[in-house]
């Protein structure tokens, strides 16, 4: 999805949308826990969800040259 620059509102409402569905958690679990890493930019590099201590999945941030979000990838165990 294409926001134009300056619409920060639709920004918003579209990568809480993404988001969204990407978050979820599998059938009969439930989330308790994020757990953030970062890469030598400063910039989030994965994000793993949990239950309590085990592992649900894992969000991987890919960034382009502009130091923008080219893709999330999430992968479960």
């Amino acid at each position: 999805m294409s926001v134009p620059y300056g619409r920060y509102e639709e920004a918003f409402k579209a990568i809480h949308s993404a988001l969204s569905s990407l978050l979820t958690a599998p059938p009969g679990k439930k989330i308790t826990r994020l757990e953030f890493t970062y890469n030598a930019d400063k910039d989030v590099a994965t994000i793993v969800a949990k239950q309590d201590t085990e592992t649900l999945f894992t969000l991987t941030f890919v960034y382009n040259v502009d130091k923008d979000i080219e893709s999330i990838t999430r992968s479960e165990l």
